[in-house]
């Protein structure tokens, strides 16, 4: 799995060139795009500028060399290539198993083509199966959890090493066990219409190609 995943984040890295502004994904995927981007930058010169999605990731690209450049310092993004954690037949995602749902959302916003790189476990039919991350502010999070208990969403609190995960944006991240989602779009309006509700790991209509690697090799699947 893991070198199926180093050949679809490799494969991602080609569709970065001289002068880009490239979005710099979170996770056990994208990590190999970024060790690939920082390769390049010092092998082959390739000069880029870097936004992060994550703390984690800021680390890694720093520990290469990329130059990097806040989110708010540039008004658009070239390319953006990120892990995804389901990937449905209408090209809808759930992200945010890693906790940096509001930064990946926020990068991606302003790209040009952005681009999941996964293994194809990752492809499904219906979304829900992976658990639904949904960012919450601090303040009221235990309100919004009877909320969405009452509403059968079957919640739990993120944890890490026994005490709440607390993100690099210093909230909370409460996982919805939902099974199947039927209507994506719909479930995340109603998600955003929710007061102290930051931001869902439901990233709809967004993605412009996804690199699935899989026993037979690597395919590149393109938006509709």
């Amino acid at each position: 799995m893991e070198e199926l995943k180093k050949i679809a984040g490799v494969t991602a890295a080609q569709y970065v060139k001289d002068g880009m502004i490239v979005g710099l994904g979170t996770g056990s995927t994208a990590y190999y795009f970024v060790e690939e981007i920082g390769r390049r930058v010092n092998e082959e010169g390739l000069e880029v500028v870097g936004v992060t999605t994550s703390s984690q990731t800021t680390a890694q690209a720093e520990s290469l060399g990329i130059p990097l450049k806040s989110v708010d310092d540039i008004d658009v993004i070239d390319v953006t290539v990120d892990g995804a954690d389901e990937v449905d037949t209408a090209f809808n995602g759930i992200k945010g198993g890693g906790g940096a749902l509001l930064m990946e959302k926020i990068v991606a916003t302003p790209t040009k083509e952005y681009i999941w790189v996964v293994d194809e476990s990752k492809m499904v039919e219906k979304l829900g199966a992976f658990k639904l991350p949904v960012e919450v502010v601090q303040y009221g999070a235990e309100r919004i959890f009877r909320q969405f208990e009452a509403k059968g969403y079957k919640p739990s609190f993120r944890e890490k090493d026994g005490v709440r995960f607390v993100t690099d944006m210093k909230n909370y991240i409460i996982d919805l066990d939902l099974g199947v989602i039927e209507n994506p779009v719909t479930f995340g309006n109603e998600l955003k219409a929710m007061t102290g509700i930051v931001e869902h790991g439901l990233f709809n209509g967004m993605v412009n190609k996804v690199i699935v690697a899989g026993k037979d090799g690597v395919k590149i699947l393109e938006a509709k």
